[in-house]
Formats: structure tokens, C-alpha cells, sequence
């Protein structure tokens, strides 16, 4: 039973239906178009209490999507208060100037206190004059005056993360010996000033705000510092609410915690902040459930709570749970693949594995579900997520829909990879899947194999081909596809898939992983087999370590707890042959006979490579039935997201 997190709250003048809040966050949709606007108001819809729209640029020498200085704003902004306000959500805006960590428009070099290079841009800062100062103190106070005049609810000015005011205050990287630089007084000052000159340029009651935060780096900014500057404005009256949060992007994977992080992960540092302010305080870090935030608020660790990749991952969050569904409530298994990994990616926009419809809102999602006027039969082959979401959402359609599935249990892959440490998560996605299909009026058969001559015979209107792949133990590697390893076939040569499924103990003391697709399989191996008790060596093409996991910030995290054990790792490298005794290998550039071939011992070789995929019956299928759509690995082996987002399409496909 929920005791606080539903309440009504007041920050300043502005009342919020619930202690529940969208901490600001990029999303890459645009400066306030119709696909920005859809994606705030879903949320809305959806009972959300308080948004605080991602970073508005106060300044040309730190452009962001959002800019205080784009004209055509005003009328954008005015579409999305106007759209907002009748579900009663309040609206406030973050303001921001990255320093050392963006790039002025015309090419410039950033600005920031001292010369010292920001680690996004590799570039030495200009340090700011007295001039360059007063401008940008200026510039914040524009921002913060328009945001009234847009009909924005409140401003929260951003002072952490690394930005240019936590830049100022952070031993790290203010080396100033002016009255901005020194003990802790000057470093605040920059801060100070901003504050100030916000609270001038806006009514009286109207919510101004600050986020602060400890960033977990040698000489930075502590959760003391960031007790003591909400202190400092506190204490002259220039905020009315601190929102905590924590990390920087020296220590990124704190920023954004991924499912190796225990909910709750970001109150050690933030609490103690929380507790030292008489202020409004906002707490984030991993929340999935108003369960979950309640319990803080209820401890007196903060007055409102963040449940931001909660609500990406499921709109519907509050309404549902305060309906009593909340066993229907699509689980954030905080893969960080989508609502990070996509932005910082190649489509640099917001989504979701689990949820499609995150960021297309326009285009696709549950919210876009209509009944069918002519229901279909349809024949899903396949029990995995691509097979179960496609099922769930022809079913959401008003479709009569059969799912068979080979195996006695579904989940397919995705089972497996919940068995790695710390991907547990994975579970309750397919979990939640799992009841939907039933609670939906799906028809499950397990244990079923199914030809095309039986589909065939059963006439359905739409077929659904989600059969998955089949790991590919051929040897061939995509850095040297004329030279496949030798020895692929030995007893003691296995996928990813064997590992997990496997119940076997006792796989000797020493282990080789071969990671040809820089994806999370390989290292879910590797700590799998160092958490064992074996010495692993990883041996991979790629330039760096899980390159396709690093933007959703996995990589350092697992290097660090793969650190703890024996690991060695060698990048550039690729297997040559396998015998009795071990692996041979070398660099990916150089040939077979190179003086640079090592051996590593291994009683135990995992190879991960890219798998093949069952996609015999789709082919014998086409032109049999009158629609035939293809999902997930049995299209082309990839990863979560695509198995989930094709899944949708071809369950919404149906006509």
C-alpha cells in the first residue's frame, strides 16, 4: 500500500499531483517537435507528477538540442504547455552550459574555468575572462525569464554532472587563482552568481531549483561539497528544491546505473545531502516501482523520487499501479541499450528494449493499438521475446492469436542470458511477456514443433516466423573469414548457449573466451567462468573491450568486477587454432606464422560469433499463406532491442 508517493506535494507556488518525476534527461527527437511533444505528453497521460524537460543551452558556445537562443522556440514551447496541462503534470526546465564538455557553434574551443581538457572533447578549455563570466551569468538569467514567459512551471539550474558550474566547483578542474578559483567559497562563486541572477529574473513563488552531485572521481566534487553548495543557496534563499543525483563522465556508468546496480544505488551519497537541506529534494537512481520510491519518502531520504527509465520503459507506470495492475507493468531492466546506449549510438535518439514505442510514439507503441475491423487468425512460431511480443501485440489488436513453441518453456534465448551474473533483469521482461500473452487471450502450445505442411493445412490468415537462431561454431571469425579456426570441433568447444544451459560444474581451472561480436554474450561468459573459479583469457578483433555495449555504459562496469578475478585480455587479437592444451592466437593484422603467436591454456574455449538464423520455414512459407512476416534472430541474429521492436511491427503488421 502506497503511503507518500502518491500524495500531492508543493515545490514554491506550483502544487504537483505526486511525488513522481521525470528527472531531465536527452532524448535526440528535436528542439520541441510534434515527436518531443508526443513523448512528454504520453507520460503525462499517464499520470506522471513533474517532467523537467532535458538540458535548454543558455549560450552559443554550448549548443544542445534545446537552445534558450533558437527563435523559433516560443511557439514550440507554447504547443507543449498546451498539450501538457490537462492532465495536470507540471512542467519544469533544466538549464545548462556544458563547458569543457561541448563544443561552441562555430568550432571554437569550449569554455570552462581552467585550461584543462573535458573527456568528451579531448579539447584544453579556454579559460573564462571576467567578460566571458558576466555574459554567460547573463545568459542563464535570459533562459530562466523566457522559460516563465513560455508557461514553464519551474527551472532547475544544473550544477552537476560535470557541467560548467560543477566545473567551476570541482577541485579537478577549477586551477583558478582569481576569486573564482581556491578554497571552496571562490570555486561556488561562479554558481552563486548564476543562482542570483536567476532568483532576480523571475516572480516571487515561482520554483527555481539545482542540481547537485558527488561525482565519484579523485579530487572532484564529494557528497560534502554537494551538501554545502545546496547549503550555501539555501541559505540566502535562492532555491526552493535540490535535485541529487550522481556521477560525471570520468565516472559515467554512476550517472546512469545499469542493472548491475541495486535499486536505490545513488542514496548512499544522496541521502545524506537530502537530509541537510530544508528544502524540496529529489532523489533518482534505479527506481522501477512506486513500491520502491514510496519507501523513500516514507524513510525521510527525499521529498519527491525520479523514475525516469522506469517510465520510458512504460508510460502507463502510475496510472496503472494506482488501478491496482501492476503486474502489467512493462518491467526497465535497466539494460541501458536503448534510453543510453541509442543516444550516445549511431540513431543518437531515445528508446527502449523493452518498450518499441519509447522515442516513435508518433509511429508505434501500445498507445497505437486499435481492434481490428476484420480479426485474423494468426500462427506465431516461436516462444522468444521476438515471438512473444509479436503475439501480444496482435492479440492487443483484436486478433486470435496462436503462439507454438518447440521448447516446454518460453523465452528462448533471453533465458539463457538471464542466467549471466548480474542480467538477472532479463527475467522479469520475459516474465512480464510470459503473463501478457496469457492475460491477452493468447493460445500457448509448447513442446510443439511445427512444419510448413501443418501450418499450411491449418489456414491461418497470418503466420509469424520467430524461430530464433543457432549458434554457429564454424570457426570463421569476421576479421579473417578465409582462415577459420582449427579445432572448432574438440569436446571441450562451446557456445554461449552451451555454457548456460549446461548444469555442469567442474570445468577445469583455466578457460578461453573468443569474442567475435563485441556484444554482451561473450563477457556474460567470461564472468560466468571467472565467478567459477577459472583464470579466463578473452581474446577478441575489436579495437576495444564489448565495443557494442560501451555506449550503454556496460563495459567499465564489467571490466572492473572481471578485474577482481584472474582475466586477461587481449583487443586486436584472434584465434588461430585449438588443441587439447589450449588456444593459439595472435594479432588480427599480422599473418599465421607471425613471432607474435602466443598460446593461452584452456581446459574450457567458449566462442561467441555470429549465429545462423532459422529461417528455413519463413522461406518455405511464402506465397502458402496470405501474410507471412519474419522477426527477431530468424530475420538476422542481433540483439534484444531488435527482437522486441521487430516483434511489435510484425504483430501491428496485420491486416
Amino acid at each position: 500500500m502506497l503511503t507518500h508517493i502518491d500524495k500531492p506535494t508543493r515545490i514554491a507556488g506550483c502544487e504537483i499531483k505526486n511525488r513522481v518525476v521525470r528527472t531531465a534527461h536527452a532524448t535526440g527527437l528535436g528542439p520541441m517537435n510534434d515527436d518531443l511533444i508526443q513523448y512528454h505528453l504520453l507520460r503525462a497521460q499517464g499520470g506522471v507528477g513533474l517532467s523537467i524537460l532535458e538540458i535548454l543551452a543558455v549560450h552559443p558556445t554550448s549548443p544542445a538540442s534545446l537552445n534558450a537562443f533558437d527563435p523559433n522556440l516560443p511557439k514550440r514551447y507554447e504547443r507543449l504547455v498546451e498539450a501538457v496541462r490537462p492532465t495536470g503534470m507540471r512542467l519544469f526546465q533544466q538549464i545548462w552550459h556544458g563547458g569543457q564538455n561541448s563544443l561552441p557553434i562555430d568550432g571554437s574551443p569550449p569554455w570552462g574555468p581552467s585550461d584543462i581538457p573535458g573527456s568528451t572533447q579531448g579539447v584544453p578549455t579556454v579559460p573564462m575572462t571576467q567578460g566571458m563570466i558576466d555574459t554567460i551569468v547573463g545568459a542563464y538569467a535570459d533562459a530562466a525569464a523566457k522559460c516563465v514567459a513560455w508557461g514553464i512551471d519551474g527551472v532547475e539550474i544544473h550544477c552537476a554532472h560535470g557541467y560548467l558550474p560543477a566545473q567551476f566547483l570541482s577541485p579537478a578542474t577549477n586551477k583558478r587563482r582569481d576569486a573564482y578559483g581556491g578554497d571552496f567559497a571562490g570555486r561556488a562563486r561562479f554558481m552563486l552568481e548564476i543562482m542570483r541572477a536567476v532568483r532576480a529574473a523571475v516572480p516571487a513563488g515561482y520554483p527555481v531549483g539545482v542540481r547537485v552531485a558527488p561525482d565519484f572521481t579523485a579530487g572532484g566534487i564529494g557528497s560534502d561539497e554537494a551538501r554545502d553548495a545546496a547549503l550555501l543557496l539555501e541559505g540566502e534563499g535562492l532555491i526552493d528544491f535540490v535535485d541529487i543525483s550522481a556521477g560525471n563522465y570520468q565516472s559515467f556508468p554512476k550517472m546512469i546505473g545499469g542493472m548491475h546496480e541495486p535499486v536505490g544505488y545513488e542514496l548512499p551519497s544522496s541521502a545524506p545531502v537530502a537530509r541537510a537541506v530544508k528544502s524540496v529534494t529529489i532523489v533518482t537512481g534505479r527506481f522501477r516501482t512506486l513500491e520502491e520510491a514510496d519507501q523513500v519518502v516514507r524513510a525521510g531520504e527525499a521529498d519527491l523520487v525520479g523514475l525516469t527509465r522506469a517510465h520510458i520503459a512504460d508510460p502507463d507506470l502510475v496510472n496503472k499501479t494506482l488501478l491496482g495492475k501492476v503486474e502489467q507493468i512493462r518491467p526497465c531492466i535497466a539494460c541501458n541499450q536503448g534510453c543510453v546506449g541509442n543516444l550516445l549510438g549511431p540513431t543518437h535518439r531515445v528508446a527502449c528494449v523493452v518498450n518499441p514505442g519509447a522515442g516513435h510514439e508518433m509511429r508505434m507503441g501500445d498507445h497505437r493499438a486499435m481492434p481490428a475491423e476484420n480479426p485474423k487468425s494468426v500462427l506465431v512460431v516461436g516462444g522468444g521475446v521476438a515471438g512473444m511480443e509479436a503475439a501480444r501485440t496482435a492479440a492487443l489488436n483484436g486478433h486470435a492469436v496462436t503462439l507454438v513453441e518447440a521448447r516446454a518453456q518460453l523465452g528462448g534465448a533471453a533465458s539463457l542470458a538471464k542466467r549471466a551474473p548480474t542480467r538477472h533483469q532479463i527475467g522479469d521482461f520475459v516474465q512480464w511477456l510470459e503473463s501478457e500473452i496469457y492475460r491477452l487471450g493468447v493460445t500457448v502450445r509448447l513442446s510443439t514443433a511445427i512444419d510448413e505442411e501443418e501450418i499450411a493445412d491449418l489456414k491461418p490468415d497470418a503466420v509469424i516466423i520467430a524461430t530464433g537462431a543457432t549458434p554457429r561454431l564454424d570457426g570463421v571469425q569476421a576479421s579473417n573469414p578465409g582462415e577459420p579456426i582449427q579445432g572448432v570441433t574438440l569436446s571441450h568447444v562451446l557456445s554461449a548457449n552451451d555454457l548456460f544451459e549446461s548444469p555442469k560444474r567442474g570445468w577445469g581451472k583455466t578457460a578461453v573466451v573468443i569474442d567475435d561480436t563485441g556484444h554482451y554474450e561473450a563477457i556474460a561468459a567470461a564472468e560466468h567462468l571467472i565467478g567459477q573459479g577459472l583464470s579466463v583469457t578473452y581474446i577478441t578483433r575489436h579495437t576495444s573491450f564489448g565495443p557494442g555495449v560501451e555506449t550503454a555504459l556496460m563495459s567499465e562496469p564489467a571490466l572492473q568486477r572481471l578485474g577482481a578475478g584472474a582475466f586477461q585480455l587481449h583487443l586486436r587479437s584472434r584465434a588461430i587454432a585449438i588443441d587439447a592444451e589450449g588456444v593459439v592466437f595472435g594479432p588480427t593484422y599480422l599473418p599465421v606464422r607471425s613471432n607474435r603467436v602466443q598460446r593461452a591454456p584452456a581446459d574450457i574455449v567458449v566462442l561467441v560469433t555470429a549465429n545462423r538464423p532459422n529461417r528455413d520455414l519463413y522461406d518455405a512459407l511464402e506465397g502458402r499463406v496470405p501474410q507471412v512476416f519474419i522477426a527477431g534472430d530468424a530475420n538476422a541474429p542481433r540483439y534484444l532491442e531488435t527482437a522486441v521492436r521487430e516483434g511489435h511491427r510484425a504483430g501491428a503488421s496485420i491486416i
